[in-house]
């Protein structure tokens, strides 16, 4: 009798993955773009953090760009970026392999780079005019692929917020306004001089916030993802975070929410640096290229495209997206060194990014680097060179088609080897281990291993 082959899932697949209704895509994407940029960049400074005094390094007390809250905002009246291309933006990334890129639409710093009825601090008041983010977004739809905006909860520059002044400083991470909070009295958070706004305020604030989420979300087509940030500086009843999402789904159901919107988010987000454990459920790690988010000429200490890739394998084999950062200079051209990373991590995806894209972590299998698999097939990242072989355990051996080296297709040979005495199986077939002899380095920056499986017969 001929065995009937099903859809039994591989044994060192982890089928347990959570995906968002109508935000499936997300779950897998692997790799995605960050835009920092606003008006400051014509300093060649951070974005935001400058104006109220603080480094945007972890763990830094040193403050890289001194400048007054005045001098930060005085380039919004001569922000003209010239050179800004979407379309070459979008193809870059096309290039690179991203399968989302996420724009600042409005930092904390206050100006808004797209066309908005509800403040005259933006981009449609600069010399330049044109509305930014729906070039952003239109180009990026135009090659396919997903669309991400930043908003950021805060706005220092609101006078409702209210306004972040020299007199705020210095600014206490997430103290600043929270040090008026009844709820703080008796605390050192109480002795920070910060203020609070009235309640009336705060319900202008509100709907100046809603008005602008409103326009992102009904202005400018399908919009995949939202990123907030800024949350520290309220409480999630404050910011009415189930309200905000309530607006915002009944604007674009579909779309994904970070888990910035305290209470509410759809994922989480460490941020410039590799999660110890990795998060339950849907996940991204955003990172710089460099050390800041926007373009500064002084930002040297750039991360080599083995390094991101490295990072981006290790994401991919623990469930999560790599969301990586760019900042346009304050003409709107990009950073060369930035461009030479993205083609030099998107000439490694045009023959790897099967293992890193749409593929689920693994489960059961002993290897020493990481692994991700889909059905029918595991691969096996050699972020370390093996000298004679490579080994890989507990896997369904007898099951192997193929051994591929990813970067030329070569088929490499193979060795089977099944413990006897004390055989451990899973659904009902035997484990064991395979030995591949070490492949000659192809040239690409990390090699892959794709191992190839027949269907399970049942």
């Amino acid at each position: 009798m001929t065995p009937t082959l099903t859809a039994a899932p591989d044994s060192f697949v982890r089928t347990d993955l959570v995906r968002l209704p109508g935000g499936e895509w997300f779950t897998g994407a692997g790799f995605g773009l960050f835009v920092h940029w606003d008006h400051a960049s014509q300093q060649g400074i951070e974005i935001s953090w400058p104006l109220v005094g603080r480094s945007i390094i972890p763990g830094s007390d040193r403050v890289e760009d001194t400048v007054t809250v005045e001098q930060y905002q005085s380039t919004a009246a001569t922000f003209d970026p010239v050179e800004w291309d979407a379309v070459a933006l979008a193809r870059l990334a096309k290039r690179a392999g991203a399968r989302y890129v996420v724009f600042t639409a409005r930092h904390h710093a206050g100006y808004s780079m797209f066309h908005t009825a509800h403040s005259d601090f933006g981009i449609q008041h600069s010399p330049f005019g044109r509305d930014i983010t729906r070039e952003f977004v239109e180009a990026i739809h135009a090659e396919g692929i997903r669309v991400g905006i930043y908003y950021s909860l805060p706005d220092w520059n609101h006078p409702d917020y209210p306004a972040f002044t020299m007199d705020d400083r210095p600014y206490p991470l997430e103290h600043w306004p929270a040090a008026g909070d009844p709820a703080n009295a008796g605390t050192p958070v109480a002795d920070d001089r910060h203020r609070r706004p009235t309640p009336e305020q705060w319900a202008r604030y509100q709907d100046y916030l809603r008005g602008q989420l409103t326009e992102l979300l009904t202005g400018y087509g399908t919009i995949d993802l939202l990123w907030f940030d800024g949350e520290w500086e309220r409480s999630e009843e404050e910011w009415d975070s189930a309200g905000l999402r309530a607006l915002i789904k009944s604007l674009q159901p579909d779309v994904v929410i970070n888990d910035r919107l305290l209470g509410q988010g759809d994922y989480k987000t460490p941020e410039q640096g590799f999660p110890v454990t990795a998060p339950e459920g849907p996940w991204e790690l955003c990172l710089t290229i460099g050390q800041m988010w926007a373009w500064r000429p002084g930002d040297t200490k750039s991360k080599s495209t083995v390094s991101l890739l490295t990072t981006l394998i290790e994401v991919a084999s623990r469930g999560g997206n790599l969301l990586l950062n760019i900042g346009p200079k304050g003409d709107g051209s990009l950073n060369a060194s930035q461009v030479r990373t993205l083609e030099e991590i998107g000439a490694w995806m045009d023959t790897h990014a099967e293992s890193v894209v749409g593929v689920s972590p693994t489960r059961g299998v002993d290897f020493y680097g990481p692994s991700t698999a889909r059905q029918g097939t595991l691969y096996l990242h050699l972020v370390m060179r093996p000298i004679e072989q490579v080994v890989v355990r507990g896997i369904p051996v007898g099951r192997v088609r193929s051994v591929r080296l990813l970067a030329t297709g070569e088929e490499l040979p193979f060795e089977v080897n099944v413990e006897v005495h004390e055989q451990v199986e899973q659904n009902g077939e035997p484990l064991g281990e395979l030995h591949i002899p070490a492949p000659t380095a192809s040239g690409a920056a990390i090699d892959v291993l794709a191992i190839d499986f027949e269907p399970l017969a049942g």
